[in-house]
């Protein structure tokens, strides 16, 4: 049987390696390897605004209804890309976009295209709901 001692001993080391890995992520900044340029930049907050990932996906993460744009850059065109977020589609909705933010979103979807590669059919389900890339 485990002693009161040694579950305290178990339970100090937990609570210090959970506080200095807290500490670690709040003090070390990430550094992105591939950083975006500002147009890029301005698509991912649009990204974000506009709660595309509520629908799309990036990376294999995000909903369902919409497809995974990750990639969708280097299978579409820009004029194609253009058209679908000027206006819409049945399931999309219009967002009244402007021209700076369509450029903008285009952009995103070709930096995201350089970032890496995903496509959530070829992706590996686990049983425990997990999913990993080939």
């Amino acid at each position: 049987m485990v002693s009161y001692r040694h579950k305290l001993i178990v339970f100090i080391l937990l609570l210090v390696a959970f506080l200095s890995y807290s500490v670690l992520l709040y003090v070390v900044v990430p550094e992105e390897k591939q950083p975006a340029e500002s147009l890029a930049q301005q698509g991912k907050i649009l990204w974000q605004q506009k709660n595309c990932t509520s629908c799309h996906q990036l990376y294999g993460l995000g909903g369902h209804l919409g497809p995974d744009l990750t990639n969708v850059a280097a299978i579409r065109t820009d004029e194609y890309l253009r058209a679908f977020l000027q206006s819409g589609t049945q399931v999309m909705p219009d967002f009244n976009l402007s021209e700076t933010e369509i450029s903008a979103f285009i952009e995103f979807f070709k930096y995201t295209n350089t970032t890496g590669k995903a496509d959530p059919k070829l992706f590996s389900k686990y049983t425990d709901g997990t999913i990993s890339q080939p």
